[in-house]
């Protein structure tokens, strides 16, 4: 199991703010896992796309599509954040 939490717009535009995914075994990195989330059809495809702008974290660190994942790790999606 892995806890996937989700923050600000994509909180809001898949209606949860985090969950627990048991793992297929095929979904072993970033990548696997949003595109498994993107099977889900609906806003999950959408907000998820290849070309949104989405940045991960995998327990706290920055992390790109070939970021390994496993049991026990935490996965935050976000939309990246601009300030001045």
């Amino acid at each position: 199991m892995v806890t996937v939490i989700y923050f600000a717009r994509l909180r809001e535009a898949l209606g949860r703010g985090s969950e627990q995914i048991a793992l297929p075994a095929d979904v072993r990195d970033l990548a696997a896992l949003r595109q498994m989330l993107r099977r889900r059809g609906g806003a999950w495809a959408q907000e998820l796309a290849d070309n949104k702008p989405v940045r991960a974290a995998v327990n706290q660190d920055m992390a790109h599509g070939d970021t390994p994942i496993g049991d026990g790790d935490e996965i935050a999606f976000f939309p990246p954040v601009t300030g001045g």
